[in-house]
């Protein structure tokens, strides 16, 4: 089974997701953690381009492209290979960020991103994708470190991009909506509560 966290920055994902899998692991499973853009030496050359080489020029299709590609070596080399050996797999951040990140915010034809992906993917899509959700300017307070790339574009591309994770998830089921403006603990609550619901007998594997 197969699981992702999106959001804008400055939700908790990261946290939030490591508290999900501990809490995954000492249920009994098997899981694997990666990180997209990364989980590979092909992705985390990718992510460095991506994120942190702020003086190259990156125009949205390239950026698109580039995130494509980190993924689609993610899947061949840990995600599917994973799924095979029935374990858990967990990833922070995955399809859905290119859709809303290049797309919703970035101007780029949804509809063609999701089409994208599914290439990239080769049909690896997660039964449950935890956007954790919260206003741009309560997350922007959270950031206590320098920003990356992406992180840098301002608020009302942030907002743009809120904007386009509450639109997919409008129309997709497997997004679940988490209200991350709360204490951690009941964040967490509701992730594993909503992931209960679709994982196998604890103990087994998936």
């Amino acid at each position: 089974m197969f699981f992702s966290f999106d959001g804008i920055d400055g939700t908790g994902k990261t946290t939030q997701m490591r508290l999900f899998v501990d809490w995954l692991r000492q249920q009994g499973y098997v899981v694997t953690d990666c990180r997209d853009p990364g989980g590979t030496s092909l992705g985390e050359q990718l992510r460095e381009v991506l994120l942190h080489k702020s003086e190259l020029s990156i125009c949205r299709q390239a950026e698109m492209f580039l995130y494509m590609a980190s993924r689609a070596q993610m899947v061949q080399e840990v995600i599917r290979p994973a799924l095979e050996a029935g374990q858990i797999v967990v990833s922070d951040r995955y399809l859905l960020a290119n859709v809303v990140y290049q797309g919703h915010a970035g101007g780029m034809d949804v509809a063609s991103l999701w089409q994208v992906g599914q290439v990239a993917v080769g049909g690896i899509e997660p039964a449950a994708v935890f956007v954790l959700d919260m206003p741009v300017e309560q997350a922007a307070k959270r950031m206590d470190r320098e920003l990356d790339r992406m992180e840098s574009q301002g608020g009302e591309f942030m907002e743009a991009v809120r904007q386009g994770y509450l639109a997919e998830a409008a129309r997709r089921p497997e997004l679940i909506v988490i209200d991350a403006d709360r204490q951690v603990d009941a964040v967490q609550a509701d992730i594993r509560a909503a992931a209960a619901r679709l994982l196998p007998v604890a103990g087994g594997n998936p």
